[in-house]
């Protein structure tokens, strides 16, 4: 009782000084493992107090939930004065398709304004954030490069920074967290799928990540953005976890957020990853690979999560890798590199495999492997451990950073 009580005078003395949480809060609980895990969003007793009489902006989409509701339903249930919803890709409630500029609009249930961050801008603007007192930033990340929430989250920053205004983060954990691998981003591929010098899968939570791009002078002109973290309660990056929301349209099942990191580096090629099914990024496959796979999937339009797919109305040909074993990845704590390397093998028409141009896809490998290398790599037939090898110094150079900024064990 004594350290329950500790610990709740930590926590008031901290948000009553104003001062940013500490990057290594004093652990006063019993042991995590006989206390379930509950995300910086479901611990409302230590943020609503924070929130009392202030115009609240919410960067949003479906993973944010209190309970089993939308966090910006609870919340405006509970009083909270919430002026303003911006969206990321995929937009508020999620029912754009991949790469689809998103409008802005009002929300219909609440009549809210939405500001889209995947549309005319991705940024904030200063007459946006002039109608708030505090943003909160509140999306379920999957732990991999090239999703772009990432970026939305960069972009937030740069604007709360260059606007005076705080940003509160309620923390959510990266359900491939045990994993920190890949080709460093060399800068020079800078993109809305590669916005930071870090691996393909970076191990961090959303709340370390912000604390790594404040440390390490990423915003413009090294501005800082003001933090507050509400952490995971009883949470290691080694936990596994499933979401219990899909975080985007085309990551509907947990088998496809544990097998992004490894099979999104395939939007860079002529291979389809399921878009167009109802199982994206679990199978892999292409019209010519006929005969050399017997497996097969037939992509169509899906209103909302993919439209006009990759080979639309074609039979592609590949792998089926909905019942792969994932703890194969979450042991070695790597990507699959097999599968790219299998495929471009079995290819046909090799210099079709990495340049080929299609709008639908999400196109440049390089700016997805985020490196030059990996494609010529391939292309030459270097074994999985030789492009392993290439990767260092640079990739053993990120974990040590990223240790600085780390949150949780």
């Amino acid at each position: 009782m004594k350290t329950a009580i500790l610990a709740l005078m930590l926590t008031l003395t901290s948000w009553i000084t104003g001062q940013q949480q500490p990057r290594y809060a004093p652990d006063l609980s019993p042991p995590a493992s006989k206390k379930a895990l509950i995300t910086g969003a479901d611990q409302t007793e230590k943020y609503l107090p924070y929130l009392s009489g202030k115009r609240i902006g919410m960067v949003v989409n479906p993973s944010s939930q209190i309970g089993d509701k939308a966090s910006v339903d609870s919340l405006k249930a509970l009083g909270v004065n919430i002026v303003k919803i911006f969206g990321p890709e995929h937009g508020f409630r999620g029912d754009a398709s991949n790469g689809a500029k998103v409008d802005d609009s009002v929300d219909p249930k609440t009549g809210i304004q939405v500001v889209s961050l995947y549309g005319k801008t991705g940024k904030p603007s200063p007459k946006d954030l002039s109608e708030v007192d505090l943003m909160i930033y509140d999306l379920q990340d999957v732990g991999a490069r090239y999703y772009t929430y990432l970026a939305t989250l960069h972009r937030v920053m740069e604007a709360c920074a260059e606007n005076d205004k705080e940003l509160l983060i309620l923390d959510r954990p990266n359900p491939n967290g045990y994993m920190v691998d890949g080709p460093v981003l060399d800068m020079k591929l800078k993109s809305g799928i590669g916005f930071h010098p870090v691996p393909i899968a970076h191990g961090m939570t959303v709340g370390e990540y912000a604390q790594m791009i404040n440390g390490e002078g990423w915003l413009a002109n090294g501005v800082k953005c003001r933090l507050k973290i509400i952490t995971i309660a009883n949470y290691k990056h080694s936990m596994p976890y499933t979401l219990p929301v899909h975080p985007s349209p085309n990551l509907n099942t947990q088998q496809s957020i544990l097998l992004y990191p490894s099979l999104c580096l395939f939007e860079g090629t002529i291979i389809s990853q399921g878009r167009g099914t109802y199982f994206p990024f679990t199978v892999l496959g292409n019209p010519d690979l006929k005969g050399q796979y017997g497996f097969s999937f037939t992509p169509v339009g899906i209103k909302g999560m993919s439209e006009t797919p990759l080979f639309e109305n074609q039979e592609c040909f590949g792998l089926d890798l909905r019942n792969y074993d994932t703890q194969k990845m979450v042991k070695s704590k790597q990507i699959n590199l097999s599968w790219l390397i299998e495929m471009y093998k079995a290819y046909p028409y090799k210099d079709r495999f990495f340049d080929f141009k299609q709008s639908k896809q999400i196109g440049n490998f390089d700016k997805l492997a985020g490196t030059t290398d990996l494609k010529e790599q391939i292309i030459a037939g270097k074994t999985e451990d030789e492009i392993r090898k290439s990767w260092e110094p640079k990739l053993n150079q990120f974990k040590k950073m990223r240790k600085q900024y780390l949150l949780y064990p």
